[in-house]
């Protein structure tokens, strides 16, 4: 009875270890936070190798794509469809820019860093944001 029971408890505890160092995030695509429109919840996020964020399309009207020349050497191109929420894990370390194709000029972009890894910064910096996003994105940039 003994062993029965010190089983269960160590296969309960290896299954809240194992989500323990799941460190996935939300993100959520929005028409207006606060006195901003056209934004996603958070506008930069640091993550692990292998962890996973969600992007949630809680308004309408919304995607992510990641920009071209805005992301690690190996990165496949990502976009997702409007109005669906999607979720990509990151396997390659470095920072990763991303924006809402409809809504770019209107300054919804973000920034992931993965894996501590800002080796591609100098790329990021020569992404060419146009209307809103030129003017918030050095602020972002030097967050990083």
């Amino acid at each position: 009875m003994k062993l029965i029971k010190y089983l269960a408890y160590s296969i309960i505890l290896t299954i809240f270890s194992l989500n323990a160092f799941a460190a996935n995030e939300t993100i959520e695509m929005l028409n207006k936070q606060g006195n901003e429109s056209m934004v996603y919840s958070k506008k930069v996020v640091k993550i692990n190798v292998g962890d996973t964020i969600f992007w949630k399309a809680t308004d309408k009207g919304h995607n992510v794509e990641f920009i071209k020349g805005g992301v690690p050497e190996g990165v496949d191109k990502f976009k997702t469809k409007y109005n669906v929420d999607a979720e990509y894990t990151f396997k390659i370390p470095g920072i990763y820019a991303y924006w809402c194709t409809p809504h770019k000029n209107m300054g919804m972009i973000g920034f992931i860093v993965v894996g501590g890894d800002k080796s591609n910064l100098e790329a990021i910096k020569k992404i060419r944001f146009s209307a809103k996003s030129k003017k918030i994105a050095p602020d972002l940039i030097n967050s990083l």
